[in-house]
Protein backbone atom coordinates (compact mmCIF):
# COMPACT_ATOMS: atom_id res chain seq x y z
CA UNK A 1 0.00 0.00 0.00
CA UNK A 2 1.15 3.44 -0.59
CA UNK A 3 2.94 5.46 1.99
CA UNK A 4 2.10 9.21 0.11
CA UNK A 5 -1.02 11.37 0.80
CA UNK A 6 -2.86 9.22 -1.58
CA UNK A 7 -3.25 6.88 1.37
CA UNK A 8 -6.34 9.02 2.17
CA UNK A 9 -7.78 8.98 -2.03
CA UNK A 10 -7.49 5.31 -1.97
CA UNK A 11 -10.53 4.48 1.10
CA UNK A 12 -12.74 6.82 -1.01
CA UNK A 13 -11.60 5.95 -4.52
CA UNK A 14 -11.90 2.10 -4.37
CA UNK A 15 -15.68 3.14 -2.94
CA UNK A 16 -16.34 3.91 -6.58
CA UNK A 17 -15.85 0.52 -7.70
CA UNK A 18 -17.63 -1.44 -5.47
CA UNK A 19 -21.22 -1.22 -6.70
CA UNK A 20 -19.87 -1.90 -10.18
CA UNK A 21 -18.45 -5.40 -8.47
CA UNK A 22 -21.34 -6.07 -7.08
CA UNK A 23 -23.09 -6.30 -10.30
CA UNK A 24 -20.68 -7.39 -12.78
CA UNK A 25 -18.40 -10.24 -10.54
CA UNK A 26 -21.08 -11.88 -7.90
CA UNK A 27 -19.96 -14.92 -9.10
CA UNK A 28 -16.36 -14.45 -8.20
CA UNK A 29 -16.50 -16.83 -5.17
CA UNK A 30 -18.07 -19.90 -6.91
CA UNK A 31 -15.48 -19.58 -9.88
CA UNK A 32 -12.51 -19.34 -7.10
CA UNK A 33 -14.41 -22.71 -5.71
CA UNK A 34 -14.48 -24.47 -8.90
CA UNK A 35 -10.92 -23.36 -9.34
CA UNK A 36 -9.82 -24.76 -6.44
CA UNK A 37 -11.03 -28.07 -6.86
CA UNK A 38 -9.17 -28.60 -9.87
CA UNK A 39 -6.15 -27.23 -9.11
CA UNK A 40 -3.38 -29.48 -7.29
CA UNK A 41 -2.44 -28.57 -3.60
CA UNK A 42 -0.13 -26.24 -2.85
CA UNK A 43 3.57 -26.74 -1.91
CA UNK A 44 4.83 -28.00 1.01
CA UNK A 45 8.49 -27.37 2.37
CA UNK A 46 9.84 -26.71 5.53
CA UNK A 47 12.14 -23.87 5.84
CA UNK A 48 15.25 -23.58 4.61
CA UNK A 49 18.66 -21.58 5.00
CA UNK A 50 16.73 -18.47 3.38
CA UNK A 51 13.02 -16.86 4.06
CA UNK A 52 12.44 -14.43 1.08
CA UNK A 53 9.84 -11.73 1.49
CA UNK A 54 8.62 -9.69 -1.51
CA UNK A 55 6.08 -7.08 -2.04
CA UNK A 56 4.77 -3.73 -0.92
CA UNK A 57 4.84 -1.74 2.10
CA UNK A 58 3.01 -3.91 4.54
CA UNK A 59 6.18 -6.36 3.49
CA UNK A 60 8.03 -3.63 4.24
CA UNK A 61 6.26 -3.37 7.74
CA UNK A 62 5.93 -0.06 7.21
CA UNK A 63 3.61 2.14 10.17
CA UNK A 64 3.09 6.01 9.82
CA UNK A 65 5.30 8.37 11.47
CA UNK A 66 8.44 5.89 12.23
CA UNK A 67 10.94 8.01 9.56
CA UNK A 68 12.34 6.69 7.03
CA UNK A 69 15.33 4.11 8.13
CA UNK A 70 14.73 0.58 7.74
CA UNK A 71 15.55 0.09 11.22
CA UNK A 72 12.76 1.68 12.08
CA UNK A 73 10.90 -0.82 11.05
CA UNK A 74 10.96 -3.81 12.71
CA UNK A 75 7.81 -5.19 13.98
CA UNK A 76 6.80 -6.11 10.46
CA UNK A 77 4.68 -9.85 9.96
CA UNK A 78 8.34 -10.37 7.74
CA UNK A 79 9.85 -9.58 11.31
CA UNK A 80 7.19 -11.80 13.25
CA UNK A 81 6.75 -14.62 11.01
CA UNK A 82 10.62 -14.98 10.26
CA UNK A 83 10.94 -15.27 14.67
CA UNK A 84 8.83 -18.26 14.14
CA UNK A 85 10.59 -19.62 11.45
CA UNK A 86 13.81 -19.80 13.66
CA UNK A 87 12.17 -22.26 15.76
CA UNK A 88 11.89 -24.40 13.10
CA UNK A 89 15.22 -23.64 11.62
CA UNK A 90 17.44 -21.75 13.77
CA UNK A 91 19.93 -20.36 10.99
CA UNK A 92 17.23 -19.27 9.07
CA UNK A 93 18.20 -16.29 7.15
CA UNK A 94 15.16 -13.34 6.44
CA UNK A 95 16.21 -11.40 2.57
CA UNK A 96 13.55 -8.54 2.82
CA UNK A 97 12.95 -7.36 -0.73
CA UNK A 98 9.78 -5.33 0.46
CA UNK A 99 9.18 -1.69 -1.03
CA UNK A 100 6.54 0.60 -0.10
CA UNK A 101 4.72 2.04 -2.80
CA UNK A 102 5.15 -1.08 -5.26
CA UNK A 103 2.36 -2.66 -7.06
CA UNK A 104 2.50 -5.13 -9.60
CA UNK A 105 3.51 -3.03 -12.94
CA UNK A 106 6.69 -1.68 -11.27
CA UNK A 107 7.42 -5.27 -9.59
CA UNK A 108 7.98 -6.42 -12.61
CA UNK A 109 9.52 -3.15 -14.49
CA UNK A 110 11.27 -1.87 -12.25
CA UNK A 111 11.33 1.97 -10.35
CA UNK A 112 10.19 1.10 -7.04
CA UNK A 113 8.17 4.46 -6.36
CA UNK A 114 9.79 4.96 -2.67
CA UNK A 115 13.21 5.08 -3.81
CA UNK A 116 13.13 8.31 -5.49
CA UNK A 117 12.04 10.01 -2.09
CA UNK A 118 15.28 8.59 -0.51
CA UNK A 119 13.40 5.74 1.09
CA UNK A 120 16.42 2.79 2.16
CA UNK A 121 14.80 -0.42 1.95
CA UNK A 122 15.98 -3.70 4.49
CA UNK A 123 18.07 -5.53 1.30
CA UNK A 124 18.28 -3.15 -1.58
CA UNK A 125 18.56 -4.22 -4.87
CA UNK A 126 18.78 -2.68 -8.65
CA UNK A 127 16.39 -3.24 -11.60
CA UNK A 128 12.77 -4.89 -10.52
CA UNK A 129 11.90 -6.37 -7.59
CA UNK A 130 11.12 -9.47 -9.57
CA UNK A 131 14.27 -9.13 -11.37
CA UNK A 132 15.89 -9.61 -7.71
CA UNK A 133 14.28 -12.25 -6.37
CA UNK A 134 15.06 -14.22 -9.55
CA UNK A 135 18.60 -14.16 -9.07
CA UNK A 136 18.10 -14.39 -5.79
CA UNK A 137 16.89 -17.88 -6.44
CA UNK A 138 19.10 -18.56 -9.22
CA UNK A 139 21.75 -18.02 -7.07
CA UNK A 140 20.69 -19.93 -4.04
CA UNK A 141 18.92 -22.98 -5.70
CA UNK A 142 16.82 -25.58 -2.97
CA UNK A 143 17.92 -23.37 -0.24
CA UNK A 144 14.97 -20.65 -0.34
CA UNK A 145 11.92 -21.44 1.79
CA UNK A 146 9.40 -19.81 2.33
CA UNK A 147 8.39 -16.93 0.21
CA UNK A 148 5.88 -14.52 0.83
CA UNK A 149 4.22 -11.95 -1.67
CA UNK A 150 2.09 -9.04 -0.45
CA UNK A 151 0.98 -7.14 -3.30
CA UNK A 152 -2.09 -5.41 -4.09
CA UNK A 153 -2.96 -2.20 -2.51
CA UNK A 154 -1.61 -0.35 -4.97
CA UNK A 155 -2.77 -2.04 -7.85
CA UNK A 156 -6.38 -0.45 -6.96
CA UNK A 157 -6.22 3.54 -7.11
CA UNK A 158 -4.18 3.98 -10.14
CA UNK A 159 -6.72 1.58 -11.82
CA UNK A 160 -9.60 3.36 -10.57
CA UNK A 161 -7.86 6.96 -11.70
CA UNK A 162 -7.87 5.72 -15.14
CA UNK A 163 -11.56 5.48 -15.23
CA UNK A 164 -11.75 1.74 -15.52
CA UNK A 165 -14.44 -0.45 -14.39
CA UNK A 166 -14.15 -2.43 -10.99
CA UNK A 167 -13.96 -6.07 -12.81
CA UNK A 168 -11.69 -5.06 -15.58
CA UNK A 169 -9.55 -3.73 -13.00
CA UNK A 170 -9.34 -6.85 -10.92
CA UNK A 171 -8.78 -8.76 -14.08
CA UNK A 172 -5.93 -6.55 -15.30
CA UNK A 173 -4.52 -7.07 -11.98
CA UNK A 174 -5.13 -10.95 -11.84
CA UNK A 175 -3.16 -11.47 -14.78
CA UNK A 176 -0.25 -9.79 -14.03
CA UNK A 177 -0.33 -11.27 -10.25
CA UNK A 178 -0.72 -14.99 -12.05
CA UNK A 179 2.63 -13.94 -14.11
CA UNK A 180 4.45 -13.10 -11.32
CA UNK A 181 3.77 -16.06 -9.32
CA UNK A 182 4.09 -18.57 -12.21
CA UNK A 183 7.52 -16.57 -12.36
CA UNK A 184 8.48 -17.80 -9.24
CA UNK A 185 6.98 -20.49 -9.46
CA UNK A 186 9.35 -21.92 -12.38
CA UNK A 187 12.44 -20.67 -10.57
CA UNK A 188 11.61 -21.76 -7.28
CA UNK A 189 9.67 -25.12 -7.85
CA UNK A 190 10.13 -26.90 -4.40
CA UNK A 191 9.52 -23.61 -2.41
CA UNK A 192 6.72 -22.65 -0.30
CA UNK A 193 5.36 -19.53 -1.42
CA UNK A 194 2.67 -17.65 0.32
CA UNK A 195 0.60 -14.79 -0.22
CA UNK A 196 -1.64 -12.08 1.32
CA UNK A 197 -4.97 -12.17 0.64
CA UNK A 198 -7.08 -9.42 0.55
CA UNK A 199 -8.92 -7.50 2.91
CA UNK A 200 -11.31 -4.29 3.70
CA UNK A 201 -9.26 -1.70 5.53
CA UNK A 202 -12.39 0.73 5.24
CA UNK A 203 -13.46 1.51 8.72
CA UNK A 204 -15.73 4.16 7.74
CA UNK A 205 -17.30 2.17 4.75
CA UNK A 206 -17.32 -1.80 5.41
CA UNK A 207 -20.31 -3.12 4.11
CA UNK A 208 -20.15 -0.83 0.81
CA UNK A 209 -16.86 -1.75 0.26
CA UNK A 210 -16.96 -5.36 0.85
CA UNK A 211 -18.04 -6.35 -2.38
CA UNK A 212 -14.85 -5.02 -4.32
CA UNK A 213 -12.37 -6.37 -1.61
CA UNK A 214 -13.94 -10.03 -1.90
CA UNK A 215 -13.64 -9.85 -5.15
CA UNK A 216 -10.13 -9.22 -5.29
CA UNK A 217 -9.37 -11.32 -2.35
CA UNK A 218 -11.16 -13.93 -4.68
CA UNK A 219 -9.27 -13.49 -7.50
CA UNK A 220 -5.85 -13.73 -5.54
CA UNK A 221 -7.36 -16.98 -5.05
CA UNK A 222 -7.18 -18.20 -8.04
CA UNK A 223 -4.08 -17.07 -9.20
CA UNK A 224 -2.52 -18.81 -6.27
CA UNK A 225 -4.47 -21.78 -6.87
CA UNK A 226 -2.54 -21.97 -10.46
CA UNK A 227 0.84 -22.03 -9.28
CA UNK A 228 0.69 -24.07 -6.41
CA UNK A 229 0.95 -21.69 -3.77
CA UNK A 230 -0.38 -20.86 -0.30
CA UNK A 231 -2.80 -17.89 0.67
CA UNK A 232 -3.23 -16.13 4.24
CA UNK A 233 -6.45 -15.62 4.87
CA UNK A 234 -6.05 -11.78 6.45
CA UNK A 235 -9.61 -11.24 5.64
CA UNK A 236 -10.40 -13.76 8.42
CA UNK A 237 -8.03 -11.70 10.48
CA UNK A 238 -9.09 -7.96 10.24
CA UNK A 239 -12.61 -8.27 8.77
CA UNK A 240 -14.09 -11.63 11.18
CA UNK A 241 -17.78 -12.14 10.98
CA UNK A 242 -19.95 -10.16 13.53
CA UNK A 243 -22.14 -6.69 13.27
CA UNK A 244 -20.90 -3.60 11.61
CA UNK A 245 -19.91 -2.08 15.22
CA UNK A 246 -18.07 -5.17 16.38
CA UNK A 247 -16.08 -5.31 13.10
CA UNK A 248 -15.21 -1.36 13.24
CA UNK A 249 -13.74 -2.26 16.73
CA UNK A 250 -11.52 -4.02 15.66
CA UNK A 251 -10.18 -3.19 12.44
CA UNK A 252 -9.06 0.47 14.55
CA UNK A 253 -7.12 -1.93 16.44
CA UNK A 254 -5.44 -3.67 13.65
CA UNK A 255 -4.61 -0.81 11.74
CA UNK A 256 -4.26 2.93 11.76
CA UNK A 257 -7.42 3.79 9.68
CA UNK A 258 -9.13 5.47 12.24
CA UNK A 259 -6.58 7.05 14.21
CA UNK A 260 -4.60 8.56 11.19
CA UNK A 261 -6.64 7.78 7.77
CA UNK A 262 -3.72 4.99 7.50
CA UNK A 263 -4.80 1.59 5.96
CA UNK A 264 -1.58 0.26 7.27
CA UNK A 265 -1.40 -2.52 10.13
CA UNK A 266 -0.22 -1.12 13.94
CA UNK A 267 2.04 -3.79 15.69
CA UNK A 268 -1.50 -6.12 16.65
CA UNK A 269 -2.28 -6.16 13.24
CA UNK A 270 1.25 -7.31 11.67
CA UNK A 271 0.76 -10.16 14.25
CA UNK A 272 -2.80 -10.72 13.55
CA UNK A 273 -0.86 -11.17 9.58
CA UNK A 274 2.40 -12.81 10.99
CA UNK A 275 -0.18 -15.67 12.69
CA UNK A 276 -2.68 -15.65 9.29
CA UNK A 277 1.03 -16.80 7.47
CA UNK A 278 1.83 -18.99 9.80
CA UNK A 279 -1.71 -20.94 9.72
CA UNK A 280 -1.21 -20.73 5.97
CA UNK A 281 2.16 -22.66 6.24
CA UNK A 282 1.33 -25.38 7.86
CA UNK A 283 4.17 -25.38 10.04
CA UNK A 284 4.05 -27.19 13.24
CA UNK A 285 4.16 -24.55 16.05
CA UNK A 286 6.54 -24.35 18.50
CA UNK A 287 6.54 -22.99 21.78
Amino acid sequence: MERSSNRRLFAATVLGLAMAVVLAVSGTGAGASQTGNAAPRPVYQLPQSYYLALGDSIAYGFQPDKGTRPSAFRTGYVDLFGARLRKLSPKIQVVNFGCPGESTVTFTRGRCPTLAEGVKLHDPFRGSQLGAALSFLRAHPDRVSPITLTLWGNDLLPLSQKGKRAPRAIASFASRFSSILQRLRVAAPTAEIIVTGAWNPEADRLEQARPLYRSLDAAIARAAATSRVRVANIFAAFNPPGNVRTQRARLCALTFFCSKGDPHPTDAGYRAMANAFMTASGYPRKP
